[in-house]
C-alpha cells in the first residue's frame, strides 16, 4: 500500500538529573562537593532510507519516545547520554510541525539526517556550584526535560521526469512499456490511484538512465483536492521534465481541451510547475481516425510555443516510444539537477533556543509574566522545595537583569510573578 502522509508523535528524552554528594574517603575530613552530572537526553532524528517507498510504516506506529539521560554519579562521575532514536523515512521526506505548520526539515538526499526533537540538557551535580564563598552547595540541577511536538510527514517522490495528464491516458501503459514497472492497467479512469516509479534505460546511451514517475489521472479542481488531485500534483514537484499525455483517440475527449485542462490544474497548484521543460505526447496513435485530432493538438501546442516537442507515439504497441525516452533523455541533459535553494527565513527550522539568554515581560491578569527560553529554561531545571536552590536561581536571576526588567515594567514589592510554572512575589 502507498501511504504519503502521516502524522506522529515525536519525545526527546530527558537529561538526567545532577547529584547533590559530597566526599567520604577515609582520611579526608570535610571533603568538598562531588556530585556528577546527568547525562544529556536522546534526540529523536528522521534519516532518509533509500530502502523505503512509502510512509505505510507509520500507520501502525504513531509514537516515539527517545531514551532520558541517566542521573550523575559520586565522584564526579557523569550520567550517560541518553541515546538518539533514529526514525526511517523515505528519501523525499518532507517534515512539518503540525501545530504551527512550520518546515522542519526536507529530506531530499540518501541518508541525509533531521533532528525534529532534542534531548534534554543534563543537569549540574553539586561540585559545579562550588566557589570561593559557597564550599558546600547542597543542590543540583534537574535534569531538563526533552522537547516534544507531533510532526506531519509528506512525501514527494524524487523522480527525474514525470508523466501527466487526464486519466485513462495511457501513462501506466507508458511505463510499464518503458520500465520493469508493473501497474495496475485497465481500460476505464482511475485505474492508478497511487503514484509508480520505474528506471528507463535509455537506447544507445549506457548510463543516462532516469527515473519516470506515472502520476495518477487529474481531473478538474484537482490543485484544490478534487479526486486527491492536490496529492498527486505534490509528487510533480521534484520532476525536472513534464511529460504530458493526451489522448487522440477518437473515443477520447477533445484533445486541446484535455490539454489546457491539465495545465491549468498544474498551474493553480504551482505556477512554476508550467514553466518546466514539457514534452507533449500525443497518445493511443494505434486507433484508426487519430490523425486530425493530434494535428489539432499540434498546431495548438505549436501555437503557443514554436519550440515546444510534440510527439505521437502508442505505449500499447510500442509505436514512438523509443522517441519519447530520446526526447526525455535530451530534456534532461539540458535541465541537469540544480542544487537546492536555501530555505527562505520564514522556512528555516528553529534551532536549540532554548539557551538564549532573550526574554520579555508580559502582563496577564494582574500577573507579571516572563517569557524566554532561557529563564524558562532555568527555572525548569531548578529543585523549587531546595532553599539553597532557590537562593541560587533568585541570584541568576538578579544577575541576568530579571528583576530589573521587572520593575521597569511596574512591578512592586509584593506584584505576583510567573516564569514557566514558577510563581513568586517580587521582591525589590
Amino acid at each position: 500500500m502507498f501511504v504519503d502522509e502521516a502524522t506522529i508523535y515525536v519525545r526527546a528524552g530527558n537529561g538526567g538529573d545532577g547529584l547533590v554528594h559530597f566526599r567520604r574517603e577515609k582520611h579526608v575530613p570535610r571533603g568538598g562537593p562531588s556530585g556528577g552530572d546527568g547525562g544529556k537526553g536522546g534526540d529523536v532524528v528522521l534519516a532518509a532510507d533509500l530502502g523505503l517507498r512509502t510512509l505505510l510504516d507509520f500507520r501502525y506506529r504513531r509514537h516515539f519516545v527517545a531514551p532520558n539521560g541517566q542521573p550523575g554519579g559520586p565522584k564526579n562521575q557523569a550520567g550517560r547520554n541518553g541515546d538518539d532514536l533514529v526514525v526511517p523515512v523515505p528519501q523525499g521526506t518532507v517534515v512539518y510541525d503540525a501545530g504551527s505548520g512550520r518546515l522542519i526539515g526536507d529530506l531530499t538526499t540518501a541518508h541525509q539526517r533531521e533532528v525534529v526533537a532534542r534531548g534534554g540538557r543534563g543537569g549540574r551535580g553539586n561540585a559545579r556550584f562550588a566557589s570561593s564563598t559557597e564550599r558546600a552547595p547542597r543542590y543540583a540541577e534537574k535534569g531538563e526535560p526533552g522537547e516534544e511536538l507531533t510532526v506531519r510527514l509528506e512525501l514527494k517522490l524524487i523522480a527525474d521526469a514525470g508523466l501527466v495528464g487526464l486519466p485513462n491516458a495511457g501513462k501506466s501503459t507508458f511505463l510499464s512499456r518503458v520500465s520493469a514497472a508493473r501497474p495496475k492497467i485497465a481500460s476505464y479512469p482511475f485505474t492508478t490511484l497511487v503514484p509508480n516509479l520505474g528506471v528507463v534505460a535509455v537506447p544507445g546511451r549506457p548510463g543516462e538512465d532516469f527515473v519516470l514517475a506515472d502520476i495518477p489521472g487529474l481531473i478538474r479542481g484537482a490543485h484544490s483536492g478534487a479526486g486527491l488531485g492536490d496529492r498527486f500534483l505534490r509528487h510533480v514537484e521534484r520532476t525536472r521534465v513534464i511529460v504530458h499525455l493526451v489522448d487522440v483517440s477518437p473515443l477520447g475527449e477533445d484533445p486541446v481541451q484535455a490539454y489546457e485542462e491539465v495545465r491549468k490544474e498544474m498551474e493553480l497548484y504551482d505556477p512554476g510547475l508550467v514553466g518546466r521543460p514539457e514534452i507533449v505526447v500525443a497518445t493511443k496513435v494505434d486507433m484508426a481516425g487519430h490523425e486530425e485530432r493530434a494535428s489539432l493538438l499540434e498546431r495548438h501546442v505549436k501555437a503557443g510555443d514554436p519550440t515546444r516537442v510534440v510527439l505521437r507515439a502508442s505505449p500499447l504497441t510500442g509505436e514512438g516510444v523509443t522517441k519519447v525516452i530520446l526526447a526525455i533523455a535530451g530534456a534532461l541533459a539540458a535541465n541537469p539537477p540544480v542544487e537546492r535553494a536555501a530555505a527562505s527565513p520564514a522556512d528555516v527550522p528553529e534551532g536549540d533556543a532554548r539557551g538564549s539568554r532573550d526574554f520579555i515581560v508580559e502582563i496577564d491578569s494582574g500577573v507579571y509574566v516572563v517569557r524566554g527560553p532561557g529563564v524558562e529554561r532555568l527555572v525548569l531545571m531548578t529543585d523549587l522545595e531546595n532553599e539553597e536552590a532557590l537562593r541560587h536561581l533568585d541570584h541568576v536571576l538578579r544577575r541576568r537583569g530579571v528583576f530589573r526588567r521587572l520593575k521597569s515594567a511596574g512591578a512592586r514589592h509584593g506584584s505576583p510573578v510567573r516564569i514557566g510554572s514558577y510563581e513568586f512575589e517580587f521582591v525589590d
